[in-house]
């Protein structure tokens, strides 16, 4: 609260914000000698402040990233999308069983009736493809006739795919949105915007039903645009996130950068490098990102090194990593990592930018082992301060769940491993 008095009129200024840097003023009171009091923009701020509060997290905007506001308005309309689609395959679906008599019309009848962790863009965008494709079932259904409880069943199991998928990579992106442990506020108020955008899109798909009704080109073509739209709208969503947690790929874009120049990238910069598309589809994109990080297998088996590679193994246990809590070996090409049973998750991150600087220097003939350690010992720690000041979170690699570890005993006499 701001208060300015003068000897003719006293201004009360009402300011809302959870941030001291991030205020808004919701009010102006002015009060004269006369004691009357006149508001400014009072009832309508306090009307604007309840809609907020029904739709956006408590104190927004401070109290979420910056690229909340983005992501929400593409993905809200992406869903709106797959609601008017929903009507038109229900349309077809009720079709195929016999609901269409001219007594009956599609709107009465449909109401009686931790990889995904590290890559939550890629399965956001795989889980609405999966969607769509359990949709595209349904509107093709009629077209099968004896075949429609297989189409129905792949529908159906395509839709539960999309179930789980979505359902943890909107966790993963709740968390990365929540600036002030407010994942639970942000996830309610996420709700409440889909609970209007299920309505809206409801709406419209029941007047798209009935005005297509009897016509399967203008059902095909509506469709079609509908999910056109709908992929367009979930890449554009999951392309303006900016995340800042470490996996693999952003590993390997931010370890390359700082090897060549020094300097660390800001999330929002490696957001515009990375690879939202799984690798094979992301091999005609025009950008010029190598994926090293393709070529590091992290968890190994120890057991699936031939006699060869076990003893080469074994010399690196007894000489280059002694006191590291992983192993790293080149192999045809790929560095791979086997972990120590005892190994933290600060380990797992440091093996995997090892086995990354040591892929990087393969196609230069370089000495691996010595040259990368080298590095590591001059440049690890400074690299990790520098993740640290640009805001990426250093605690943890987002990676699958390594299952495969083993044991090693450097000593005089014997090395072992288990």
């Amino acid at each position: 609260m701001e208060v300015s008095s003068s000897t003719s009129e006293v201004i009360v200024e009402e300011w809302s914000g959870s941030s001291s840097t991030k205020l808004s003023r919701t009010a102006t009171i002015t009060a004269f000698p006369s004691l009357s009091i006149q508001r400014s923009g009072s009832r309508f701020h306090h009307l604007w402040r309840r809609i907020l509060e029904a739709f956006v997290p408590e104190g927004f905007p401070s109290s979420v990233t910056p690229d909340y506001v983005s992501f929400q308005v593409w993905d809200l309309l992406q869903g709106l999308s797959t609601y008017i689609r929903t009507m038109l395959s229900t349309q077809a679906l009720l079709s195929a069983i016999g609901v269409g008599e001219k007594s009956a019309t599609v709107i009465g009848a449909t109401f009686q009736g931790s990889n995904l962790d590290s890559n939550a863009k890629m399965w956001r965008l795989v889980a609405d493809l999966m969607n769509d494709l359990g949709m595209l079932m349904d509107l093709v259904s009629p077209l099968f006739p004896s075949a429609f409880v297989f189409v129905v069943c792949l529908g159906s199991i395509s839709r539960s795919f999309t179930g789980v998928a979505s359902g943890a990579t909107r966790a993963a992106l709740t968390q990365h949105f929540a600036l002030q442990s407010n994942a639970a506020d942000i996830s309610a108020k996420e709700g409440s915007q889909e609970t209007v955008a299920t309505m809206v899109g409801m709406a419209l798909g029941m007047l798209l039903a009935r005005i297509t009704m009897g016509h399967p080109l203008a059902i095909w073509f509506s469709f079609l645009s509908l999910t056109m739209f709908h992929m367009y709208a979930n890449y554009m969503a999951v392309r303006c996130l900016a995340l800042n947690s470490l996996n693999p790929q952003r590993c390997s874009i931010l370890l390359q950068h700082f090897m060549r120049t020094g300097q660390v990238l800001s999330p929002e910069q490696v957001s515009k490098m990375e690879h939202i598309l799984p690798v094979w589809a992301s091999s005609w994109s025009s950008k010029k990102t190598e994926l090293i990080h393709v070529r590091v297998s992290l968890g190994v088996r120890v057991s699936s090194l031939n006699h060869l590679e076990l003893r080469d193994l074994l010399h690196f246990a007894g000489s280059h990593y002694k006191k590291a809590k992983y192993l790293l070996m080149e192999r045809k090409g790929n560095i791979c990592i086997v972990m120590h049973k005892d190994s933290t998750a600060t380990d797992v991150l440091q093996s995997f930018l090892h086995a990354n600087a040591m892929a990087n220097l393969i196609d230069k003939h370089r000495i691996l082992h010595s040259e990368s350690q080298t590095w590591m010992d001059k440049h690890y720690e400074e690299f990790i301060q520098k993740l640290k000041v640009s805001g990426w979170k250093t605690e943890r690699l987002l990676s699958p769940t390594i299952v495969w570890k083993a044991n090693w005993i450097c000593g005089s006499s014997d090395e072992k491993i288990d």
